[in-house]
């Protein structure tokens, strides 16, 4: 097989096992065997390991004596990874606000915010999801960081530490309309911040900003067995 093939597999089964882990096919303390695998996905051992090894470093896998099992978390890990990204986030709007340079830097994701303005407007959050990952990847590039922004890119595949963690488009979507309409002032307000270069008002908006996901893992933990469907990550919490 060539190196080629080989990152191709890898990354097939990379995006499968990680996709089974979020959608709640996988539970925490699921022991995964690699002949079962490999038969399930279609691929060899070498690349499946080296996919294995990558999600125990992004921490969703935990390694034994008797290989891999699916990590639990604890709801303290959760919040903790919600406040790791908005410290992130923070930091990166604050670079954002210093090194601003042309504010003709900030049309993408303005626009950005417009299109979200619509989708909420117009009652039909079915896009929400995929904009407001755009605004916040848009939000890590303007810090004119590759360091910051990879790091920025690492916490958010954390378990509930993503912006858009939680779908819009589930049953109750009137439960998260509220703080999607509050989110989205705070996207405002930081943008603002950042085109007034004030740094220090950006960090502390979009550390606040990321206490929203933190809300809302709150009331689904709370109600877990009802929401299990819905929000399939819950999985993966213990307790």
């Amino acid at each position: 097989m060539s190196k080629t093939q080989s990152n191709s597999q890898t990354y097939k089964a990379l995006d499968e096992l990680r996709g089974r882990i979020m959608n709640g096919k996988l539970h925490g303390g699921d022991r995964l065997r690699e002949v079962q695998l490999s038969d399930d996905l279609g691929i060899s051992r070498t690349p499946l390991r080296e996919a294995l090894l990558q999600l125990e470093q992004e921490g969703l896998l935990v390694r034994g004596r008797g290989g891999y099992t699916v990590r639990t978390f604890t709801l303290a890990d959760v919040f903790d990874a919600i406040e790791l990204r908005g410290v992130l986030e923070g930091t990166a709007a604050r670079m954002a606000a210093e090194r601003l340079g042309e504010p003709s830097m900030l049309n993408d994701i303005k626009q950005t915010l417009s299109d979200l303005d619509a989708v909420l407007e117009s009652g039909q959050a079915n896009s929400y999801d995929i904009l407001n990952t755009k605004f916040h990847m848009q939000l890590a590039q303007l810090c004119g960081s590759f360091i910051v922004e990879e790091e920025v890119e690492r916490a958010n595949r954390f378990p509930f530490a993503a912006p858009s963690a939680f779908p819009t488009q589930i049953e109750r979507t009137d439960r998260f309309l509220a703080s999607l309409v509050v989110g989205q002032q705070q996207h405002r307000d930081i943008i603002e911040a950042i085109e007034n270069g004030e740094g220090s008002r950006a960090e502390y908006l979009a550390r606040e900003h990321a206490r929203l996901a933190r809300r809302n893992v709150e009331i689904a933990y709370a109600d877990k067995q009802r929401d299990a469907q819905n929000v399939p990550q819950l999985a993966l919490v213990e307790g």
